[in-house]
């Protein structure tokens, strides 16, 4: 028989035993809160590959004492399904760990729907795709949602010492001596994604000959080697990575367009596509912004690309990004505004909403003076008619101030300060 794979073996085995999530599974967080309280109803997870979807389904059934099934949407029949059901029928309840859930066709889940619909079966749907865009809305209904993030750097090397400590289910046999470089870069460039460092962890284990003492030493070579992807500098701390990513965007906001290629060029020789593009998306709205929108949606198309034609191809889209973003006229203004409002925000300065603003659908809301007065600007000659909107205790705020270093910004700007001096006059 086969020997799974430690990332398989690692999985948790009760909600406690997770690690990253905790905005959904840390103490009284929403998953955590469902598992102890035992009301478990249907979800879907979804996100990047390799970030806990299935961990965290696992983790329930263990900690609830559900019997636990795992199919996928497409390689598994209706079949399947149906012995789920008779499962669920004789036991109670069953938790069905549905992968690739979007993939879902009609007469499987036509078959599922009324299982979900009596509680026989808690369905754990895990998918990489946006669930509001590529699930069926009578399945999503039947659910919530759950986004997952990529695992953080700390959280990863937390599970590999786990892996290394454990006797029963981990590589705690072996006498395992690893350089932190080795374990910082397991952590960093699996790019948030633990199963690929904890089977990378185990490969190196497994395939590295002990010394004259019985150790077996993992250095960084030996990580690069087994993770196939190349570190970015042979730091022992691991900071070049986040050093690179740092010089990347402030290359790209200073308009130098060879030095952004040579450190978009050392991300790409890392294998790094998932930092490129989070990366490149960042700088569209953050450093060029309002002086350029269209860069925004390029950036996005370039980012698309690359990731489905992959590695090495998609060095094209993305060279084109860059070059695009480097030379475009840069505004900040969007995200100086939205700081300085949420500062005020964080700083308790919001007040009351004024009643001609407040919602007027409901009985009642009449005799409480809500949405009374509200004048509707579609109504005026250019769309437009000074009233209050602000709070009171905001009044005359003022949280965007306009660039003008692209042409689209400097129309917003000349609306902004027609409107601004309309409202003077009245």
């Amino acid at each position: 028989m086969a020997i799974q794979p430690l990332a398989y073996r690692m999985r948790p085995r009760s909600i406690d035993e997770v690690v990253g999530q905790s905005h959904l599974v840390g103490k009284d967080k929403i998953i955590y809160r469902m598992v102890k309280a035992r009301q478990l109803s249907s979800m879907i997870l979804y996100g990047p590959p390799g970030i806990g979807k299935t961990s965290i389904a696992s983790a329930i059934a263990g900690s609830t004492k559900y019997a636990f099934r795992t199919l996928n949407a497409v390689t598994n029949n209706k079949k399947d399904m149906e012995i789920v059901a008779a499962e669920a029928k004789m036991s109670g309840t069953v938790i069905l760990l549905l992968d690739e859930v979007h993939r879902l066709d009609k007469a499987k889940q036509d078959f599922l729907l009324p299982h979900l619909e009596s509680g026989a079966i808690i369905l754990i749907g895990a998918t990489t795709s946006n669930p509001y865009i590529a699930i069926n809305p009578a399945i999503r209904s039947r659910t919530q949602i759950f986004e997952l993030k990529p695992l953080s750097v700390d959280d990863i090397i937390l599970t590999l010492d786990r892996a290394l400590s454990d006797k029963e289910r981990g590589l705690g046999e072996y006498q395992v001596a690893i350089e932190k470089a080795a374990k910082t870069h397991f952590a960093t460039a699996s790019n948030g994604d633990v199963r690929s460092a904890l089977n990378a962890l185990e490969l190196a284990v497994i395939s590295t000959e002990p010394d004259a003492d019985g150790q077996i030493q993992v250095t960084l070579e030996i990580a690069e080697e087994c993770l196939q992807k190349k570190s970015l500098a042979h730091d022992k701390d691991g900071d070049a990575h986040y050093d690179v990513l740092s010089a990347f965007q402030k290359s790209v906001r200073g308009s130098d367009v060879n030095a952004a290629l040579h450190y978009m060029g050392r991300l790409i020789e890392a294998g790094d596509l998932v930092s490129i593009s989070r990366r490149l998306l960042v700088m569209a709205y953050e450093d060029v912004g309002l002086a350029s929108p269209q860069a925004g949606a390029r950036t996005l198309a370039a980012v698309q690309t690359a990731e489905k034609v992959g590695f090495p191809e998609a060095r094209i889209p993305l060279a084109n990004a860059v070059i695009e973003l480097c030379l475009s006229p840069k505004s900040n203004s969007a995200i100086t505004a939205i700081d300085a409002a949420l500062g005020d925000i964080r700083q308790g300065l919001s007040g009351e909403v004024p009643d001609h603003l407040r919602d007027g659908h409901y009985s009642g809301a009449k005799k409480l003076g809500r949405a009374e007065g509200y004048q509707y600007p579609h109504n005026f000659e250019n769309a437009w008619v000074d009233q209050q909107y602000l709070p009171d205790r905001l009044l005359g705020k003022e949280y965007y101030t306009p660039k003008t270093t692209g042409k689209f910004e400097q129309a917003l700007a000349t609306v902004y300060e027609n409107i601004a001096e309309n409202k003077r006059k009245k």
